[in-house]
């Protein structure tokens, strides 16, 4: 320690020693193992502790730990509950695995829901004891006050006396005072009446002088005008425009007119002149300025009547007597004119106001002589009134004494009143309350085991469905509690559910959205009791809406990965918020963990977010979120969280369903029925808050309440409130009896609604890609319902409904689904309606579905194989069916023409059996003819559902394309040589959204492209364009980010904007990618070639138009060859579905090389004078279609179609197409589609070519996956499937014991070369199989053991081993194994078996080197260099050029145990089999197969080598060898065999020889 570094070192090597790293990996899933196999460290330097499920004992143990910690249990209890705890885990981790095998779901349990059970029962049975105390407390206080009231009542009525004397007094003072104040008020009421009657009288007065000054001043006001303009006129005048006016010698008639009229009005006393003249009127005026003075002082109000009249009649009247035509001759007359007329006029008004002025004057006289009546006459009364006063003054101190008196008396009497009415009200609660308290007495007892029940339901029955919930809480739990052995007290009949809320809590969950139906009830009560934070599975989104409703605006909502999402989860823990993360994956962000598991730090206020320390808040609250709908969290994120299965239940979506039916048809009953609903939930809700109100009134009461009035009229309206909700609630029940019994008309409909949601929702099963949201199906609900065909009948109306929405949902859900999906959905369907109407039998239902054949029967008929066979003998043994083993041994013939007619679905059975049901003629079918079984469902379903839901049926685009909508994409699946997106251009261009215009957007995904979708995306949005999406599948790293975007863009977008989408849909369910959000909200649609030859026909006429049939100038050969072309067509595309029968290999052909061949073929006509054959079927053959074409057998197949439907007998209306169906003579467009529909025969593979045999596999193999299928579709009902009889490493190990044991030994070559030194080339044939088997054995042995070694654990599990574990477990041949084997489609069983076989032929062939009498050719690797061995035998034994010689073959008579030596030339070979046709063994030919006889064995071949120019050519088909019936690259040989036929027959029938089948 001399040195720093010495010291550095030191502390180093010290800290390297002390040093301890622990990992911790979950074993779940494939983590582990990945990371172990690429950083082999992991396992090789470190110390594994694997960790498994605790055991009994410690779970026991652990419990007994922390229940020692509760006070108030008994001992010997303690045990029981430790050991119940503890059963409950286990009984759980039971229930979980069934729960994975039946219905595919994960559910674990770690240590940490253990301890969370207990953390869980310990506080809630705290809380419970708490209530529990609070509520009896209550109870009995409330009694208590009860019993004191009646005490209470004595002392008050002595009180009540005392105060009754006194009042007496007060009384009888009152009394005396109100005579007086009578007698004084009835003086002053008359004298009041007297002044109101003379304030009458005045006021009468004043009115009438008001209003008539009002009319004289009116009258005067109009009448100043014309005193005004009479001055004015007179002001104009002056002495010397007067004297000027004297002195005109003789002036105009105008102006003596003015004049007279001036005399006449100053003639006194109205004594008018008779002489007017003008020298009169000159004396008249005499001294100008006395005539002026005159005129002014005039007495205008008193003119003589004569003076008037005169002026008026003689003057006034006159048109010239007007001052402006006056002033033309003399301004003084004007004046003197302008003066007469008003002055007259003021005279007229003045006139009428006069008479009005007098009235007025005597008015006010009158007025002056009452109002001084009037005031002495007040006087007098405001004597009297003081007088009054003084004694009402009096009478009030007095009444306010009596009053006081009185309600003291009345209070008491009051109070006495209400203590007898309290008393007596609440007598019967004061019994309930009692009940109520022996009740609680009773819980108080029993809490120990309710709770501890309830802490279980709590803590693990979240994540399951209803039949597991009731199976572990039933069927499990209550009786090992029952069963042991100091058995825990526990309620009878206990609900969970009700020991954590009641009923008014449940009615408030229900007005916030949650729906009604007991699942969700259980779901909401677990949510709000659990310990640990809750993981809602919601696919149907109903769960988080009642979130979003109960918790309001105070809810914050976020999303994995949204922008600065950790801060508001920063923001709600400081300040003790409610987050929910809605929409999580799988995984979450580890930077959450922390939260999850509420990691706290610093004494629990902090929690650690990244590098962030963030203060905890004790009320934060975090709610999480999934849609999907069954998703695989790992342990690890289940121990942190309680998941809760909000998965909508089959009897709560009938509710919902029937209320919408309702709403729809009878709105009044279902608006009744919802404010009903809402009415009880609020009566449940005040009911609860008023008992409560009751006795916390009661109970805070203190001392002698009774006198606390207000007190005791609140309890008793609280207590007739509540008399009053209970009598509303009783009439409510009464009224929701009647108003569901109207409801529950309706309810078949909703009924089977609902159970085709269940349906359509279990179609991913079948194929992740089918996946439907329950807003969808309610859309489609409704529109059904819209369209469904009125009735008055009610029943009528139901089942039309039924119908409407049965055929709606299977509309909108098969366009959608691939065609041989569409049987076993509708068959499905058919079935689950049966069972639903109790129509058939579940279990001849199941029996029909599984068809479980335990023993193998040998048949005693040749028309039935054993497997049929055993399948009757099975089938006998069943009531219905009994005797049926012996009714078709005894009458055979009969049976057999049943079992061997064409389509024996449509024939009657023999005897009674034709009058079973029909599902049970199905399954005698099944029995007979299970390759018929596709065409015997659908017809039943035909039979039991309509005609309309069998047909094919083309939906327009621009139907679909309707329901859609900016937040409803369309999703197109795609298959292979259809592209539905030319539909959407084709819309798009009529509709105007086109990419030339720009609104239209084609992105085609790929490395890149993301951004230009996004981008073209947001335009889109913004403008409403449209937007094609290709090949999604290929960006599966941006499927998230679509996903957000599409959900972000359906809200506020532009009403034109859509998105159409296309995907191909994944191999198998685990390389799905496309994600639940796209597919849920999207309208999807398949669109495949065409099935069938009828729909294919249709199809490829659907490419032309009347137009191009009319185009050609030679139109009857263009029209009868593009008829034959479409045909052609037809059966190259539609033989594809037979498999290497049909093609060798698949090809694309498409409506591509059919268009182009017409096109080709009209430039052809129109150039040519003849019809150029040769040239056509050799451009149709060659380039157009054999473009495609890989292999020369089809290209063959190919050009033989067109060389038998393609020549001149056409044109002549003598071709048969195929048999029954003649080519059509010259039609227009719409009569090809007739003749189709009209002629062309039931599909069958001979419309095609091929042997009915063709179809039969292929049928079998359709009809075995499609009973496959509805099994795995049916629902489990039952909670507790059988195990497995052996767990996967047994069987693994099994397995791997088994095939090392059988496993010959390798071959050794040493001593195999050994014991010949010729080398021929059979020899060496021989040589280089025993290589070959060589390989195979050693590779099988080398990986066999090495997967033992992994197994036991001694070897690290390669990738490798594990693909040769699963291959193993699923019976299926090792890819590693195959590659060094030969060409085989057999399982694994049969595989090695034949692996076997082939050793033991070689091993026999080893022993001497010599050609075995009959070679086994089919045991061969390589078949082909021993069938080359042959002709290099005979090259070198004739001296013949090797490669001017072939092989001949002969088809002899007999079997292989008929030959005991090889030829001398040549060889013997078997093993071979005839696919498409049989060997006439008699006739030596080929000739037709026979029915079910797919492969017959051929006899014993001889195969020679000649020269080439020797072979027989003539009546020979060529035919070719392959290894399997794979065909393609099995190619081994082309055997020529004879036939009597064209060789074309074969050809169309695909006939070749196979070595194995």
């Amino acid at each position: 320690m001399d040195s720093r570094e010495n010291c550095w070192k030191f502390f180093l090597s010290r800290a390297q020693q002390q040093l301890k790293v622990v990992l911790c990996f979950s074993p779940v899933g494939s983590t582990l193992r990945v990371r172990a196999r690429k950083f082999p460290a992991i396992v090789n330097c470190t110390a594994i502790d694997w960790f498994h499920e605790w055991p009994q004992e410690a779970l026991v143990s652990v419990s007994r730990r922390f229940i020692e910690e509760i006070e108030g249990i008994k001992p010997d209890l303690k045990d029981s509950i430790s050991l119940f705890m503890a059963y409950i885990h286990t009984s759980v981790n039971e229930m979980s695995k069934h729960y994975r095998q039946n219905d595919k779901r994960y559910n674990y349990t770690t240590p940490k829901s253990f301890l969370e059970q207990i953390t869980l029962y310990k506080n809630l049975l705290q809380k419970k004891q708490k209530e529990l105390t609070q509520k009896m407390e209550r109870l009995l206080n409330g009694i208590q006050k009860l019993k004191t009231t009646a005490s209470q009542v004595e002392d008050l009525k002595s009180k009540l006396a005392s105060q009754e004397v006194e009042l007496k007094f007060r009384n009888q003072d009152a009394e005396a005072l109100i005579t007086k104040i009578g007698f004084q008020t009835e003086k002053v009421s008359h004298e009041k009446a007297i002044v109101d009657a003379e304030e009458q009288r005045v006021a009468a007065i004043q009115a009438e002088v008001a209003l008539k000054k009002k009319e004289c001043e009116d009258k005067l006001i109009k009448a100043e005008p014309a005193l005004v303009a009479a001055t004015a006129a007179l002001n104009t005048l002056n002495k010397m425009n007067l004297t000027e006016l004297k002195t005109f010698p003789n002036p105009p008639v105008a102006v003596t007119n003015v004049t007279a009229a001036v005399m006449v009005l100053l003639a006194p006393k109205g004594k008018i002149p008779k002489d007017r003249s003008w020298k009169a009127s000159k004396v008249f005026m005499g001294k100008v300025d006395d005539f002026l003075q005159t005129l002014i002082n005039y007495n205008k109000e008193h003119i003589p009547e004569n003076s008037l009249k005169v002026v008026k009649e003689q003057y006034l009247q006159d048109p010239d007597f007007n001052p402006d035509l006056v002033r033309t001759k003399s301004f003084a007359a004007s004046g003197l004119c302008a003066w007469v007329i008003n002055i007259i006029k003021f005279y007229e008004v003045y006139c009428d106001v006069d008479p009005k002025r007098q009235a007025l004057t005597q008015a006010n006289a009158e007025l002056a002589t009452a109002t001084e009546k009037l005031e002495a006459i007040r006087k007098k009364l405001s004597d009297l009134d003081a007088n009054l006063c003084k004694l009402t003054a009096s009478f009030e101190k007095a009444t306010a004494e009596k009053i006081r008196c009185q309600d003291e008396v009345s209070r008491t009497n009051r109070t006495i009143e209400l203590a007898n009415r309290l008393v007596k009200g609440l007598e019967s609660e004061n019994v309930r309350w009692a009940q109520s308290v022996r009740l609680f007495e009773a819980q108080e007892k029993t809490l120990y085991g309710d709770v501890l029940l309830t802490a279980a339901f709590v803590s693990y029955v979240g994540s399951f469905t209803r039949g597991y919930r009731q199976e572990l809480v039933k069927g499990m739990w209550l009786p090992f509690l029952k069963s042991l052995k100091v058995s825990i007290p526990i309620t009878e009949g206990l609900d969970p559910i009700a020991m954590l809320t009641d009923d008014a809590t449940i009615a408030t969950w229900n007005n916030e959205g949650l729906p009604s139906d007991r699942m969700s009830t259980e779901n909401a009560t677990i949510l709000t009791n659990c310990e640990r934070w809750p993981l809602m599975i919601d696919p149907q989104q109903q769960g988080i809406k009642w979130i979003k409703n109960k918790y309001g605006s105070e809810l914050k909502i976020i999303h994995i990965g949204q922008k600065s999402y950790l801060d508001i989860i920063e923001h709600a823990l400081s300040c003790g918020d409610t987050i929910l993360i809605e929409n999580l994956e799988e995984t979450v962000d580890p930077v959450l963990n922390p939260v999850l598991a509420r990691n706290t730090i610093k004494k629990g206020r902090y929690i650690k977010i990244g590098d962030k320390e963030c203060e905890f808040d004790s009320h934060f609250r975090l709610i999480l979120h999934t849609k999907l709908a069954n998703p695989h969290y790992k342990p690890e994120m289940q121990a942190q969280t309680t998941l809760i299965n909000f998965t909508v239940t089959r009897d709560g979506l009938e509710d919902q369903l029937l209320a919408d039916v309702v709403s729809t048809e009878r709105p009044d009953l279902e608006h009744l029925k919802s404010e009903l609903t809402k009415q009880q939930n609020h009566f449940k809700i005040e009911l609860k808050r008023l008992e409560d109100e009751l006795l916390t009134r009661l109970s805070a009461a203190e001392g002698n309440f009774l006198g606390d009035t207000e007190l005791v009229e609140r309890l008793e309206t609280t207590k007739l409130t509540a008399a009053e909700i209970e009598q509303k609630v009783n009439e409510a029940k009464e009224n929701e009896l009647r108003i569901n019994e109207a409801r529950e008309y309706y309810r078949p409909a909703a009924a089977r609604a609902s159970l085709l949601y269940f349906i359509i929702n279990d179609l991913r099963k079948m194929n992740p890609i089918y996946q439907f949201s329950l807003k969808a199906f309610n859309i489609v609900f409704h529109k059904a319902i819209e369209w469904t065909e009125q009735s008055e009948d009610l029943k009528e109306r139901v089942a039309n409904l039924t119908d409407s929405i049965t055929y709606s949902v299977f509309l909108y859900t098969s366009r959608g689904l691939f065609e041989r999906d569409k049987i076993v959905f509708i068959s499905h369907t058919t079935f689950q309606i049966l069972l639903m109407n109790n129509e058939i039998d579940p279990e001849e239902l199941d029996f029909f579905l599984r068809f479980t054949v335990e023993q193998t029967y040998k048949s005693p008929v040749d028309f039935l194989s054993t497997q049929s066979w055993s399948a009757i003998k099975t089938m006998a043994m069943m009531d219905e069916f009994r005797g049926l083993d012996r009714d078709i041994e005894g009458s055979a013939k009969r049976w057999k023409k049943f079992v061997e007619s064409e389509c024996p679905e449509k024939e009657k059975f023999p005897q009674e059996w034709k009058k079973k049901s029909s599902l049970q003629k199905l399954i005698m079918l099944r029995a007979l003819r299970p390759d018929r079984m596709t065409y015997a469902v659908r017809n039943f379903v035909e039979e039991k559902l309509g005609t309309a839901y069998v047909d094919s049926l083309r939906i327009d685009f621009a139907k679909s394309f309707e329901e859609s909508n900016p937040a409803t994409p369309i999703f197109f699946i795609l298959s292979p040589g259809v592209d539905p997106l030319k539909n959407v251009e084709s819309l798009g261009k009529k509709l105007g959204f086109t990419i030339d215009s720009g609104r239209l957007h084609n992105v085609s995904l790929g490395q890149g492209q993301e951004v230009v979708a996004e981008v073209a995306l947001e335009k889109a949005f913004k403008e409403g364009h449209w937007v094609i999406l290709q090949n999604i599948h290929l960006v599966v790293k941006w499927l998230g980010t679509l996903e957000k975007l599409l959900e972000q863009f359906s809200k506020d977008s532009h009403p034109d904007f859509r998105v159409f989408i296309s995907a191909e849909p994944a191999p198998t369910s685990e390389e799905h990618v496309i994600p639940q959000g796209i597919l849920e909200s999207s309208i999807k649609i398949t669109d495949e070639p065409p099935i069938g030859m009828l729909a294919n026909l249709h199809a490829a006429l659907y490419n032309f138009d009347q137009n191009i049939l009319e185009m050609c100038s030679r139109e009857h050969e263009f029209k009868a060859i593009l008829f034959c072309l479409c045909y052609f067509h037809a059966c190259v595309a539609e033989r594809r579905k037979f498999g290497p029968q049909g093609w060798n290999r698949s090809y694309p052909f498409n409506a591509g090389d059919l268009t182009i061949s017409v096109n080709v073929l009209y430039n052809y006509l129109e150039a040519n004078t003849k019809v150029p054959w040769e040239d056509l079927r050799y451009l149709f053959g060659e380039i157009m279609y054999g473009g495609h074409i890989t292999d020369d057998w089809d290209r063959r197949l190919c050009l033989t179609y067109l060389e038998e439907s393609m020549h001149p007998n056409m044109l002549e209306g003598e071709l048969t197409l195929a048999p029954g169906f003649i080519a059509p003579p010259n039609l227009d467009y719409i009569g090809y589609h007739k003749y189709i529909d009209e002629m062309l025969p039931p599909e069958s593979p001979v419309l095609y070519g091929l042997h009915s045999n063709a179809e039969i596999e292929f049928l079998t193999v359709t009809s075995d996956n499609l009973f496959r299928t509805l099994v795995e579709m049916q629902p489990r009902d039952s909670t507790i499937g059988e195990g497995s009889a052996q767990t996967t490493e047994e069987k693994m190990k099994s397995i791997l014991d088994d095939i090392l044991e059988k496993l010959p030994e390798e071959f050794n070559m040493t001593e195999v070369t050994a014991k010949t030194a010729e080398r021929n080339p059979y020899i060496l044939v021989c040589f280089q199989e025993c290589e070959r088997m060589n390989i195979l054995t050693r590779e099988i042995r080398k990986s066999l053991k090495e997967l033992d070694l992994g197994l036991r654990g001694e070897l690290t599990v390669s990738p490798e081993m594990e693909t040769l574990q699963s291959a193993l477990y699923y019976d299926n041949v090792p890819e590693i194994w195959s590659r060094m084997a030969y060409p085989s489609s057999y399982g694994l069983a049969q595989w090695f078996n034949d692996v076997i076989l082939r050793c033991r032929e070689l091993d026999t062939w080893t022993q001497d080197l010599s050609l075995p009498a009959v070679v086994w050719l089919s045991g061969f690797f390589n078949p082909q260099s021993f069938l080359t061995a042959i002709m290099q035998s005979v090259a070198r034994k004739n001296e013949w050029p090797l490669d001017k010689m072939c092989l001949s073959v002969d088809v002899t008579k007999k079997t292989k145990e008929d030959y005991s030596h090889p030829p001398r030339e040549g060889a013997y070979i078997h093993g071979l089999f005839l696919e498409g046709a049989r060997w006439d063994i008699q006739g030596g030919i080929i000739t037709e197969a026979r029915l079910k006889d797919l492969t017959p064995t051929m006899p014993v071949i001889f195969v020679r080598a000649t020269p080439a120019d020797r072979q027989e050519m003539k009546n020979i088909y060529e035919c070719p060898v392959y290894k399997t019936k794979i065909r393609g690259p099995t190619y081994v040989w082309t055997f020529n065999l004879k036939t009597r036929e064209k060789p074309a027959k074969w050809i169309l029938a695909g006939v070749a020889l196979l070595l194995s089948v």
